[in-house]
């Protein structure tokens, strides 16, 4: 018989619609009235939300078929010792609303190397990782974003060597790459190659890829800012890529005008012959 497997695709956005107008709840059923599948709420400037909220989201979530993530606060270096504790704590924060949710990918961007060689830098982000992983709630992973700034720990290499040896050391697979591909074409100054990206997740057998698009400015320094989607990088690719390998991934529009981008994305899969 002939292998019927497709790619199982989520689109989504980093927050609510531009559209709403009343909170996370009406954002999440803004989503599905869309068309869409996922949303990533964003605590980038602090946890606010209470877990009796978080309880409700996850339940909104759950009749509206929306795929929940979260996004941990911005102030977050797990590579610093000063910071370590403040950091670890907003990011188990966020954890604890995701896993009322009912869990889901808590994003995080990992630090800065400051004056670290990469070597010691994996290992203080390693270690608060393994750490982070007892207090877990249920069904929650932890996401290490690949960061846009060659001054940020987190390349593809970086992020990926991290979660292989933390998974193996505990014994469960809590943590995940959460593959921005604007930030590594930003790194790699304007060059990205979709299929050895994936091909570079292959080691950690995820069962779905959370990921991050849109278009990018970016300087010698790196990421300079998101954009809407245009050409830079492409999309197009990276949807035949995907299909090609038939691979379960979600991608979470980052873009300026974010649902907007989103169905640009799912229109261009569509044309390619997916069905959602």
């Amino acid at each position: 018989m002939a292998n019927m497997k497709k790619a199982e695709i989520l689109l989504g956005l980093a927050g609510t619609p531009t559209i709403t107008r009343d909170g996370t709840l009406e954002g999440i059923r803004d989503a599905a009235r869309l068309g869409l599948s996922a949303l990533e709420v964003q605590y980038t400037y602090g946890v606010q939300m209470s877990m009796a909220l978080a309880k409700r989201c996850g339940e909104v979530a759950r009749e509206n078929s929306i795929h929940l993530s979260c996004h941990a606060p911005y102030y977050v270096n797990l590579c610093n010792p000063k910071k370590l504790k403040a950091s670890v704590e907003r990011i188990l924060s966020a954890a604890g609303r995701m896993g009322a949710m009912g869990g889901g990918v808590v994003v995080f961007h990992p630090g800065f190397y400051g004056k670290l060689e990469v070597e010691e830098a994996s290992d203080r982000v390693r270690a608060a990782c393994e750490e982070m992983g007892k207090l877990l709630p249920a069904n929650t992973l932890l996401g290490l974003e690949t960061t846009g700034k060659i001054s940020q720990f987190g390349t593809l290499g970086e992020i990926v060597e991290v979660c292989k040896v933390v998974n193996k050391d505990a014994g469960l697979k809590f943590c995940v790459p959460v593959v921005d591909f604007a930030h590594i074409y930003a790194r790699q100054d304007g060059q990205i190659d979709y299929g050895q990206v994936l091909k570079s997740l292959e080691p950690l057998q995820l069962k779905r890829v959370h990921s991050h698009f849109s278009n990018v400015e970016f300087t010698d320094k790196g990421e300079r800012r998101h954009l809407v989607l245009d050409d830079s990088p492409p999309f197009e690719p990276l949807a035949r890529e995907v299909l090609k390998r038939k691979l379960s991934i979600t991608i979470i529009s980052e873009s300026p005008v974010l649902e907007k981008d989103s169905l640009r994305m799912k229109l261009m899969l569509e044309k390619l012959g997916h069905r959602f």
